[in-house]
């Protein structure tokens, strides 16, 4: 393991690479142990290079057999030569070819970076720098190249061999027991897409017919036995293909397209060119087995990748720096098909959701980043929710900015202009600077400068003049090196709801006062520190609908009283705003509630806030779905990032309760009716209609149980005895885990012997009891740590059980003693010998440790700081510690 001090890595610093390197032949022949690796490279001076340099390869823990450069041996002793690099001093000023033989252990890379075995089989993960650890090469996006493969190996052991591209020559070889596999892929590409698969692997074939007739054949891998759960994901792959060439004019390219499920997986899935690499919890789903969330994640995370191939891949990025360019712009993508695949206002709400959870605490935290950042330490510490989630977001606001067309037209121009590079994010937007007109240097900001802005609003009527003025104001809290926050860009789009609904029309007069103006867009621009608009021919007090569909990543300070919240969460015509007037109401309750805690009083209780969810219940045969969004009350971490310092959890825990009690005892009868109602019989199926009847009878029963414990819990029980999919199932036993006792015991006991043999559901079972919000719950999860199911070598496992304490149980983790701290902490530490990139991303959980209270702060600073001084930390667990405490 690298653990040499990290120089900072720096985008001012960028230069071309003094070489490039136009093919790549690799042999490839597989073995547990001592797997051999012959690289061929052809290599060429750069001419933006500096001429005459020498060249320096990138290595990772290489053991170097054989170098040969055109066609003379090297002596692999000499000093140019080390695990980590390849130094050629003064090489060839022309083009030339560099052969490379190594050595690699498969079976003892815990890693998972480069090529290691996912139990029976090799697979490989190189995003972002783990070829290296295969060959030696320059391992940096902008290098990109043809690649041919060769794979050899034992036939009984590893029947299927998978690569890149296509397949041109498959045989056995002769007198032996072995056999080969040639794979080609014409289209250059930076070696972190190379990706290699090896093993007795089961598979469902299908094929594709695009748009210009071409036939690609399909195949997704698994285990044996666990084929049929792989449908849904092959289905899902169809209609990402079929979508992209009707949304964006995006046509596959290559013959076949290939899926691998493995279960020990860093992350979610890779986007390798024709061969992608899926965690198998994004692949494999069968109605008993697997929830609608899991159906719906299957589509998404399947989506993502397959649109990767022409954002990533055939377009590329040019450094690092610009790793938003690819996955900001694929998630803005998934996002998009999911939303055309299901309810559009229900994903919204719940892409908002998961940027306000995850990436809002990073931008207000030590850990804070600019979407494209100015320099790093450790490149795999930055997949984060800023370059994915804020990263899209800020494709979104472009869409909205420029309009439909403008935006149609800037990606087809991307596509035109970039195809088979490796570009930037100026590069990106020059394309819609052109296709818009607009000079979008300020709205470039976004990528620039950390922090999540907040928008004060002010609403002000005249009665006589029958006007309403709104004063806008943006601004932005310090971020780590960014003292200094200039105006941003923010699109808002707006609509003001009048009597009994009903939707003004946006006559403003012109800041100048020379003339009358409608938008007829429904959307205005802040670009400066302050704007004032102010809207006409209104008789009557309306109400501001600002920011609809979550038009800019930012915090609002919404002007609306409770009075207003009401009237938008019944009749405002945008439907994020909808839902998010019944969330505003819901926290500012909390907030009120968390400071009557503190003071030793009871939390009050607004009966006009039921009367809001008494709507959303009454009109939610139209869309269950978003209905059991409304009725779904901000999380802890909501609120604790809304209270911002001095957050005490355990008062949001007590408020929130209080809060869940309340709203199940005042709307208790609706409440079972919408239960019953919703009661399904017939077979299971995972579209939007189906998941969202079943997500409100859930929520229902969820709300119900909190008022009623004793008639939730028999209600409950019927559930998780009768229940005959995953869904139904894991939601009953969510509710029976927060009531204690021996029913609660017998059902956990009875889950897992019901599913102790798929992996993927005794993930739930973990996570569902690493969340129970109470004080011997870290005593459990110890316990759980012995449990047979359990390893710390699969990420899968860890995630489950340690990262949902670290990240879904607020009172536990963050408990008073600071015994949370410690355990995560110790973790960390085991952990970060075997799987770095895991153990970072576990102590992520501490991102927010500076706004608790005083005594659990200096808790979790003593964790840190324990972290921080161990000896021969990894970089990426050094990198998140050293920043966490800056």
């Amino acid at each position: 393991m690298r653990t040499e001090i990290a120089k900072p890595i720096r985008l001012a610093d960028y230069r071309p690479p003094d070489y490039l390197i136009d093919t790549v032949h690799l042999d490839v022949g597989l073995d547990p142990h001592a797997t051999r690796v012959v690289a061929r490279l052809s290599i060429r001076p750069n001419p933006k290079g500096s001429s005459g340099a020498d060249l320096t390869l990138d290595g990772d823990g290489l053991n170097v057999k054989r170098l040969v450069l055109d066609g003379n041996a090297i002596d692999v002793r000499a000093n140019f030569v080390t695990p980590d690099a390849l130094t050629i001093a003064h090489p060839p000023q022309r083009p030339f070819t560099l052969e490379v033989e190594t050595e690699i252990n498969p079976s003892a890379n815990t890693f998972l970076m480069g090529l290691y075995r996912s139990g029976s089989a090799y697979c490989t993960q190189c995003e972002a720098e783990g070829f290296r650890r295969i060959t030696y090469f320059l391992d940096r996006p902008d290098v990109l190249s043809v690649y041919t493969t060769r794979l050899e190996a034992q036939i009984a052991e590893t029947p299927v061999l998978l690569s890149n591209g296509n397949l041109i020559e498959t045989a056995k070889i002769a007198g032996t027991t072995r056999h080969y596999a040639v794979w080609h892929d014409p289209y250059p590409k930076p070696c972190y897409l190379f990706a290699v698969v090896g093993g007795d692997l089961g598979a469902i074939h299908d094929s594709f017919v695009t748009a210009s007739g071409r036939r690609v054949a399909l195949g997704i891998y698994v285990e044996h036995g666990k084929e049929e759960s792989a449908l849904y994901a092959m289905d899902a792959l169809k209609r990402a293909m079929r979508w992209d060439e009707v949304a964006f004019g995006r046509e596959y390219d290559l013959d076949v397209f290939n899926i691998v499920a493995v279960s020990d997986f860093n992350m979610g899935a890779m986007e390798n060119k024709g061969l992608n690499v899926f965690n198998d919890k994004y692949v494999l789903a069968s109605p008993q087995t697997a929830t609608d969330t899991d159906y719906a994640q299957i589509e998404a995370v399947i989506a993502h990748e397959y649109f990767h191939n022409w954002t990533g891949n055939r377009i590329t990025c040019r450094d690092w720096f610009q790793l938003c360019l690819k996955e900001g712009l694929t998630v803005f993508r998934d996002h998009e098909f999911s939303a055309d695949q299901r309810s559009r206002a229900v994903r919204r709400i719940a892409d908002v959701r998961t940027l306000r959870a995850q990436q809002f605490p990073e931008d207000a935290g030590p850990l804070a980043h600019n979407v494209r950042p100015d320099s790093y330490f450790e490149i795999n510490n930055f997949y984060t929710a800023t370059i994915y989630e804020k990263g899209a977001e800020i494709i979104r606001m472009l869409k909205v900015l420029i309009g439909a067309e403008a935006f149609r037209k800037g990606m087809d121009l991307y596509f035109e202009r970039y195809d088979g590079s490796a570009a930037t994010v100026e590069d990106f937007l020059a394309c819609f600077a052109a296709s818009s007109g607009r000079d979008l240097d300020q709205f470039s900001l976004w990528y620039r400068q950390a922090g999540t802005p907040l928008v004060e609003v002010e609403s002000t009527y005249d009665e006589r003049a029958q006007t309403l003025t709104l004063d806008f104001r943006q601004s932005c809290n310090k971020t780590p090196g960014q003292d200094e926050k200039k105006p941003l860009v923010i699109p808002i789009e707006l609509g003001l709801v009048g009597e009994h609904g009903k939707n003004c029309a946006l006559v403003t007069t012109a800041e100048n006062g020379a003339s009358e103006t409608e938008i007829s867009s429904g959307v205005i621009e802040l670009s400066t520190a302050s704007r004032r608009l102010t809207f006409r021919n209104l008789p009557s007090r309306p109400v501001a609908s600002l920011l609809r569909g979550f038009s800019a990543p930012v915090r609002l300070a919404q002007p609306a009283n409770e009075g207003d919240l009401v009237t938008l969460t019944a009749y405002d015509s945008d439907s994020f705003n909808r839902w998010q007037a019944s969330q505003t109401y819901a926290t500012r309750l909390l907030l009120r509630s968390v400071d009557l805690v503190h003071a030793g009083q009871t939390p009050a209780f607004d009966p006009h806030f039921a009367t809001a969810l008494h709507l959303a219940l009454e009109g939610s045969a139209a869309d269950p779905a978003f209905a059991a969004q409304v009725i779904t009350l901000p999380g802890e971490a909501d609120i604790a990032r809304e209270i911002g310092a001095n957050v005490d959890p355990d008062a949001i825990f007590a408020a929130r309760k209080a809060l869940r009690e309340a709203i199940g005892g005042a709307l208790a009868r609706e409440l079972l009716a919408t239960y019953e109602e919703l009661t399904e019989n017939g077979p299971y199926s995972p579209d939007a209609a189906a998941a969202g009847r079943r997500a409100l009878r859930n929520a229902a029963l969820d709300l119900y149980a909190a008022a009623h414990p004793d008639a939730g819990l028999d209600l409950a029980l019927r559930q998780f005895e009768g229940a005959q999919f995953m869904t139904d199932k894991i939601a009953a036993l969510g509710v029976i885990a927060m009531q204690p006792g021996a029913a609660r015991e017998a059902a956990i006991e009875s889950f897992y012997r019901s599913y102790a043999g798929e992996p993927l559901v005794i993930d739930k079972w973990f996570a569902l009891q690493a969340t129970i919000p109470e004080p011997d719950t870290l005593a459990r999860v110890k316990r759980l740590m012995d449990h047979p199911a359990f390893s710390l070598a699969n990420p899968n496992r860890v995630r489950a059980l340690i990262g949902a304490f670290a990240s879904g149980n607020q009172t536990q983790f963050n408990a008073a003693d600071g015994s949370g701290y410690e355990f995560v902490a110790t973790i960390v530490l085991v952990l970060d010998a075997k799987n770095p990139q895991v153990a970072a991303r576990l102590l992520g959980a501490f991102k927010s440790w500076r706004a608790l209270v005083e005594q659990r702060r200096a808790h979790a600073e003593a964790a840190l700081r324990r972290v921080a001084a161990a000896a021969h930390l990894s970089p990426d667990v050094k990198d998140i510690a050293e920043r966490s405490l800056a």
